[in-house]
């Protein structure tokens, strides 16, 4: 945060960090109405620049020897049909499948790097623009709730599409009353399994999507969290003549971490996709 008469105590900072910049003020936990305009516009910019990435890298491609990242683009590519493979067995399915699965990597991988960046840089930057050292910027759109349960709906929504698509629309909600518990050939025990299997499939649903998203989610908010403490250190470092070690340990912590960090941005994107190919393989199967 930018310097103010009344320097932030370690609470207030971290908890102005933690505040999005928003359309309107939020007023209860679940509110729709409510807009994060920084993860909206973080999370375009990152998906273009992903795309322009790819696009360069396809633009450039040669069938010579390539270089290094048209070398590392066809291992990404490589890397996430192979996945789509083994998880997608219909072919006509992979070739939507498998470049969503791609773009669902490179994308989140984006959107996570953001949090590489000095924990202070753009919200500083942001504050300056406006003139209001109060304003409020959170630039790593995964760390929004809101963005992960996005994404993770829209993985939903597909599931639902490729049920449809492949057992059709008769084979579909025949599934969702018998399986996975079966069914009976007496009409009142088959009618109590059709609403116990129908309530588990349901249930099945809403935890695939909460957990898809709320994995992403908690990973990149506790690495943000994480970075705004280890901030505070060089904050406390810089106002506190007797704390002649804390300098080291900032840097020391600060580097450890962010490289730390690098696996956690990929794993991350990583699990997600591997979710989303795994969800979908399953709506092509039959219980």
């Amino acid at each position: 945060m930018a310097a103010d008469a009344h320097a932030p105590t370690a609470s207030e900072y971290i908890v102005h960090h933690l505040q999005h910049l928003q359309n309107i003020k939020q007023k209860s936990i679940i509110d729709f109405s409510v807009v994060n305009i920084d993860s909206i516009v973080v999370g375009i910019l990152t998906g273009a620049l992903a795309v322009f990435l790819l696009w360069l890298g396809a633009r450039k491609a040669t069938s010579g020897v390539p270089g290094r990242f048209q070398a590392a683009v066809e291992m990404l590519v490589e890397m996430v049909d192979n996945q789509a493979k083994a998880n997608i067995h219909n072919a006509q399915s992979r070739k939507f499948i498998a470049p969503l699965a791609l773009t669902v990597f490179v994308w989140i991988f984006a959107m996570n790097a953001m949090d590489m960046l000095p924990v202070d840089l753009l919200p500083v930057l942001w504050q300056t623009a406006l003139g209001d050292s109060h304003a409020y910027l959170r630039v790593v759109p995964t760390a929004d709730l809101s963005t992960t349960l996005g994404l993770s709906s829209a993985v939903l929504i597909l599931c639902f599409v490729y049920s449809v698509k492949i057992k059709g629309m008769g084979g579909w909600a025949h599934e969702l009353v018998t399986a996975p518990f079966g069914t009976s050939k007496n009409p009142v025990f088959a009618v109590i399994l059709g609403v116990v299997n129908f309530a588990m499939q349901i249930i099945e649903y809403v935890a695939k999507t909460v957990s898809h998203g709320m994995r992403l989610f908690g990973n990149m908010y506790a690495g943000e969290l994480v970075f705004c403490l280890i901030a505070l250190m060089g904050g406390a470092a810089a106002m506190s003549l007797s704390g002649v070690l804390l300098p080291v340990g900032h840097i020391i912590a600060g580097t450890i971490w962010a490289i730390f960090h690098i696996l956690i941005i990929t794993l991350q994107a990583f699990i997600f996709m591997m979710l989303t190919l795994i969800y979908l393989g399953q709506a092509h199967e039959a219980h």
